[in-house]
């Protein structure tokens, strides 16, 4: 049999009307959710009445919920995992799914996190890029040589795409120092904050306190960790590691080499979206990528596994 880890997204992939075709299945994990955050969570991200669902404090319980109820469909089945992971956000999901946290408590932790996120850097005063096409160290030492503002690499997603966080003008220079050292694309991400940069560190802060006062068990499927690629299992050490992530970059490509390493050969995207997979494929190219998004897609899984 395959060893198989999931993994789970986070900001981006979200949209509206997501998981509808599986509404009945998945029904019981939002309800819960809902009577958490004190509202229709199921109706925000099928209506979106306000216009709340890319607003970050809403985003991150909406994707945690929708994650966490297709790995509950995927866990009613019979399915298990050999090791978890998340990007960024997608790393409370793994948390949940490893029984380190209640879906209760991940809920309003990520709110939190995302109001906290939100308010740490004044809107339109920060930003995020996509560079594409330069080697790490080369964004890295790029970063590093901009004087004035706050710019640092914040997502390693894969090789040759990075993405680099900070205040307006220092992103707009490395950007510009980016092209000129050949990057083949640079994109402006459609985000509110800078995230995992250094300027979400009185963020951290607050999101320390908040997570002292919660209990972490612990995991019962090893989780590998976005701020060390590696799997961490004392409780006190994840939380740690959460509160670091804030403020620090995403190390995807190299925690999908290290499961690689540990004999991972199949991975599975649970959750909204594919971007994940995509990423994936470009950091391992032997693995297997399969996705589930859907109630349909526990079937078919269960069949390709």
């Amino acid at each position: 049999m395959k060893m198989k880890a999931f993994v789970f997204p986070g900001q981006g992939s979200q949209k509206v009307g997501m998981l509808l075709d599986s509404e009945q299945a998945v029904s019981g994990t939002f309800n819960r959710a809902s009577e958490v955050l004190g509202y229709d969570l199921w109706r925000l991200i099928q209506e979106d009445p306000e216009s709340q669902l890319n607003q970050t404090e809403y985003t991150q319980p909406a994707l945690l919920t929708a994650s966490v109820a297709l790995w509950q469909l995927w866990q009613n089945r019979g399915g298990s995992a050999d090791y978890l992971a998340g990007h960024s956000l997608g790393e409370y999901v793994a948390l949940v799914a490893s029984s380190v946290l209640r879906l209760q408590d991940a809920v309003q932790l990520v709110r939190l996190r995302g109001q906290l996120m939100q308010s740490a850097v004044p809107v339109g005063e920060g930003g995020m890029k996509v560079i594409m096409g330069l080697k790490d160290s080369e964004i890295r030492t790029i970063c590093e040589q901009i004087s004035e503002g706050t710019v640092e690499a914040a997502n390693f997603n894969a090789p040759g795409q990075v993405v680099i966080s900070g205040s307006n003008e220092a992103v707009a220079a490395a950007a510009e120092a980016c092209q000129k050292a050949g990057a083949k694309r640079v994109i402006a991400l459609p985000v509110s904050a800078p995230f995992h940069c250094s300027l979400m560190a009185p963020a951290a802060e607050k999101l320390e306190q908040a997570l002292s006062e919660v209990t972490f068990s612990s995991p019962e499927i090893p989780v590998i960790q976005n701020v060390t690629a590696q799997v961490c299992a004392d409780p006190g050490l994840i939380k740690r590691n959460l509160v670091k992530q804030m403020s620090c970059a995403v190390r995807w490509t190299e925690c999908v080499q290290h499961m690689g390493q540990l004999g991972v050969t199949a991975m599975i995207e649970c959750g909204p979206g594919k971007v994940l997979t995509g990423l994936n494929r470009r950091i391992s190219r032997d693995m297997d990528t399969h996705n589930l998004g859907s109630v349909a897609d526990v079937s078919a899984l269960w069949g390709a596994l």
